[in-house]
């Protein structure tokens, strides 16, 4: 048998994740140590509670709550905890002793990822986060490597199960948005407290990472644009089916150059918007997730997957995992982020894109053409426009005159975002205009 050196693996977190990674790292040893040249030996699993119930039975030897003596006796941390304190602190005392440390702690990246990066390059250790984006899928290390010599223009990710799983509800089954959540939540998709999820803050999280990444940018959490997906309703999810597309919560990173200033820079933003259903992301069901990534010379590739789930994302992880401990082997400081661009973030207003309004006006002459009008003032071009009647209602006194009212559905041309929201609001406030009933953008066209 080939003798191999012994690499130390601490594991902070014993939950979902956290017990399929130990699982396949004591399953796996041997197999393990062929592919990376060293023996990976679990010493430790950090725990808040060593009685607490587990989803998969691990040698109670291996639990601990003592954090500091485990981490300062490992080669390699995982980090698995979520949250930001005390994962924080903790990924710092890894890094500070020498460590090389492993991920999956998006809202930590999102939020002290260049603390994080800066105390690694420091030190010259390594930080993997694959895990940390898109579960099983694998997005940051072809950005960070496989594109590493072109230049990566836009990313448009599905890169929360839960969303996409009720948004697919909503346009293959019919269910309300609270019906899809319900089934979420009894499925194990969606938590308690759905909020950051159907809020769009996972996602928005998941943007600042991969623009981060993408653009060699310090991206911050609080310059990405987001929508949840609380105000989408049946009536657009069928409109948008009516028209050909799905209707999708999107995390879009994108390089830009401003028509005013000629200066580049790039957005980052997360809202539910139409995408036509020939676009491959309209093909991806329930809770996967996938990254369309556009780039100058490879052109467009897709990456699909799992997006969450305990055994799938502990795929992620491992897959890190291998990679540091190769590189621990080999010697040499870590492969450091890059933000040497340094691109400005833009506001929302800056971007460009289509669009579908849903107007419900008075039925009678001249009122198309007073909105193409409004559209026009504000030098948004009309791309399309359908109408549909609401039957007439009578008058609440017998003597009252029966009235009617349309629903417009107007696409447009591309257009800025600080013009279509002037539009809107003008829209709002004319005569004729009852209610504005959605707006929602068209990506991936």
């Amino acid at each position: 048998m080939i003798e191999y050196r012994n690499l130390r693996v601490a594991l902070l977190g014993g939950g979902s994740v956290g017990a399929q990674v130990a699982r396949l790292l004591l399953e796996q040893k041997e197999e393990l140590a062929n592919r990376v040249g060293a023996s990976l030996e679990l010493v430790g699993i950090l725990v808040r509670d060593l009685d607490a119930e587990r989803t998969v039975d691990l040698p109670r030897e291996l639990f601990t709550t003592d954090a500091e003596s485990l981490i300062l006796g490992a080669d390699v941390v995982i980090e698995l905890m979520g949250g930001l304190e005390p994962a924080r602190s903790y990924i710092l005392m890894a890094i500070n002793s020498g460590a090389d440390v492993v991920t999956a702690n998006k809202a930590l990246l999102a939020t002290h990822g260049p603390e994080l990066f800066a105390a690694a390059d420091q030190v010259g250790a390594q930080l993997n986060y694959e895990a940390a984006v898109a579960g099983a899928i694998p997005i940051v290390r072809p950005l960070r490597d496989s594109l590493g010599g072109d230049q990566v223009k836009r990313i448009l990710g599905i890169v929360n199960g839960t969303t996409n799983f009720i948004l697919d509800r909503m346009d293959t089954e019919g269910d309300t948005l609270e019906e899809a959540l319900r089934l979420a939540t009894d499925l194990g998709y969606a938590e308690a407290d759905p909020t950051a999820d159907i809020g769009g803050y996972d996602a928005a999280q998941k943007a600042a990472i991969l623009a981060s990444l993408a653009f060699h940018t310090n991206v911050p959490l609080d310059s990405v644009y987001r929508e949840g997906i609380t105000a989408v309703t049946p009536a657009q999810i069928e409109s948008a089916r009516k028209a050909g597309y799905v209707v999708k919560l999107l995390a879009i990173c994108e390089r830009l150059v401003d028509a005013a200033t000629g200066k580049e820079g790039v957005s980052a933003r997360v809202y539910p918007a139409m995408v036509h259903r020939s676009h491959p992301l309209a093909a991806v069901h329930g809770a996967n997730n996938a990254v369309f990534v556009e780039a100058e010379a490879a052109g467009s590739l897709m990456f699909y997957g799992a997006g969450a789930g305990g055994v799938e994302t502990a795929s992620a992880v491992l897959g890190d995992l291998v990679s540091l401990a190769r590189r621990h082997i080999a010697g040499g400081p870590g492969v450091a982020a890059s933000s040497h661009a340094d691109l400005p973030v833009f506001p929302i207003d800056s971007i460009t894109t289509r669009y579908a309004v849903t107007l419900e006006v008075t039925d009678e002459p001249g009122v198309l053409a007073t909105l193409a009008g409004v559209f026009s003032d504000h030098g948004v071009s009309l791309a399309l426009v359908e109408q549909s009647m609401t039957p007439a209602q009578p008058g609440t006194a017998s003597h009252a005159p029966v009235s009617s009212t349309a629903t417009l559905v107007i696409g447009t041309h591309e257009a800025t975002e600080a013009a279509l929201a002037a539009t809107v609001r003008d829209l709002a406030e004319n005569k004729f205009v009852t209610n504005v009933a959605s707006v929602l953008r068209v990506e991936g066209v």
